[in-house]
């Protein structure tokens, strides 16, 4: 036992102590109690950048991502609350401006996002602060930033979200990029397309993702390209949808029909991340080709340039890509764009065919086996052109009808567009006839540039499209108006 007077100093100790903080507590404002307190325990902060450079910065990511498993009510002011339609629960992120408190074993860490500049001026930067001890600066740095980021990829996979991104119009910055959860439903087994071509693509996006020591080895950059051609309606972007889902890679999508210089589609190719597939739509690539060939001013951007980022110095910059193009027609791209190392696998989107009928019955009917109409409907597929799109627009149209009574309404849709087809064909024939042999594919073209300037004309322009099939009664006044239309083609010519 301690006796009294062994106790009595540290008693007096403790009650000073009480004292000298009660006191301070009561006479010295807070700021002012900080920043003394602030003396005595130095504290260190890092500042932790939305971008680094041109690329995107993985700790901002990671600590985005890692923070939003730590906000409540009672760690921070504010929040921001979020739910898409199909999400189970809301998203609560950390709010501009707020603080965030974490520990790390001892360690309490404080949390702040931050932003300077002015959106409109495109210098506006978000960034964290974060703030400590000094002297648990070099554990932050070694165990602290490595434990966030591979919390944040855990928390990734758990909640299997795939990104969809597109730049926000009227931006030509790589920070322009802006997401959506991409809530498309398809998949490989739900495809309307040949099984070998499926099985193809499949193989090969296995095989892609498995060899990052090969590619290491051989001294390659660690991406893949895809050319995905075809007439609208045959489902390239299903197709895409279903490799992200599958991969579970996020989605950008990049439009090159704006006016982008080489500088800035560089910042936004680099401004994506890794395990991502890029889309680049060619529906455009006249104009675009026309723009390049012209060689105008160096505000649009060039063959080369394009070429050089997709496969050249600048394509090494970030591992796990997948580049898609994607295009109505592979002959109007420039051979330099389809070589292998730029496109290394060319994937056709056809028309759709028995198979791939069988198919979409299945996804709608249910039906699994074989009809007793399926003999008559692969005759009819085999002479018509018609797109998955359309006959999954025809089963929507027959839902809650018999299987009986819906295969039979495709057979009627399918005698239709072989009798448009067969009427397309006598009018060219007409054409070609008479006193004026005309150029029917120059008309097509003359047609399109004068944007069909009346509905007769876009009956026309349709009429002779490889895609499309118009009804319309062939009669000698039809013919005589085309005619007309070609003379003054011919005079303007």
């Amino acid at each position: 036992m301690f006796s009294l007077k062994e106790l009595l100093p540290s008693l007096l100790s403790a009650t000073f102590v009480m004292l000298v903080s009660s006191v301070v507590k009561e006479l010295i404002p807070p700021v002012i109690r900080d920043y003394l307190f602030a003396i005595f325990r130095r504290r260190f902060t890092f500042i932790i950048k939305e971008k680094c450079d041109l690329d995107r910065n993985e700790i901002f990511e990671a600590a985005t991502t890692y923070l939003r498993s730590k906000v409540t009510s009672d760690s921070t002011k504010c929040l921001e609350a979020s739910k898409t339609i199909r999400q189970k629960k809301p998203t609560f992120d950390i709010a501009m401006g707020q603080e965030v408190l974490d520990r790390f074993g001892n360690i309490e860490l404080k949390w702040k996002l931050m932003e300077k500049g002015d959106l409109t001026k495109q210098n506006r930067q978000v960034f964290f602060e974060l703030s400590f001890e000094k002297k648990f600066e070099e554990i932050v740095r070694e165990s602290y930033f490595p434990e966030i980021i591979r919390r944040s990829e855990t928390i990734k996979k758990e909640e299997e979200m795939v990104k969809l991104y597109s730049r926000e119009s009227g931006c030509l910055d790589g920070r322009a990029w802006r997401s959506v959860n991409l809530e498309h439903p398809a998949t490989f087994e739900k495809l309307a397309m040949e099984p070998e071509l499926k099985k193809m693509v499949k193989d090969d996006l296995d095989r892609f993702v498995r060899r990052k020591e090969l590619y290491k080895k051989v001294g390659k950059a660690w991406k893949r390209g895809y050319l995905i051609y075809g007439p609208p309606g045959t489902g390239k972007s299903s197709l895409i949808a279903a490799m992200a889902n599958y991969l579970k890679f996020n989605i950008y999508d990049l439009n090159l029909s704006g006016r982008l210089s080489d500088l800035q589609l560089r910042k936004i190719l680099l401004s994506t991340s890794n395990r991502s597939i890029l889309v680049i739509e060619f529906e455009d690539i006249d104009r675009a080709a026309e723009l390049n060939d012209r060689e105008r001013r160096d505000e649009l951007f060039t063959l080369s340039g394009l070429l050089n980022i997709i496969d050249g110095l600048w394509s090494s910059c970030g591992d796990e890509r997948i580049i898609v193009f994607t295009t109505y027609h592979k002959d109007r791209l420039d051979p330099a764009l389809l070589c292998p190392g730029r496109k290394d696998l060319h994937v056709h989107m056809s028309y759709c065919t028995m198979d791939g009928f069988k198919l979409l019955t299945s996804n709608y009917l249910d039906i699994n086996g074989d009809h007793q109409l399926y003999r008559q409907i692969e005759g009819l597929l085999a002479n018509v052109e018609v797109t998955p799109a359309e006959i999954a627009e025809e089963l929507l149209k027959s839902s809650g009808n018999s299987d009986d009574v819906v295969l039979a309404g495709l057979v009627k849709f399918f005698k239709q567009k072989k009798l448009e087809k067969a009427k397309a064909a006598k009018v060219k024939e007409l054409l070609k006839s008479g006193d004026t042999d005309v150029d029917v594919e120059g008309f097509v073209k003359f047609l399109k540039q004068k944007k069909l300037e009346n509905a007769k004309a876009a009956e026309a322009w349709q009429l002779f499209s490889d895609d499309i099939d118009v009804d319309v009664d062939v009669d000698e006044g039809f013919v005589k108006l085309l005619k007309r239309k070609y003379f003054d083609y011919s005079q303007l010519n």
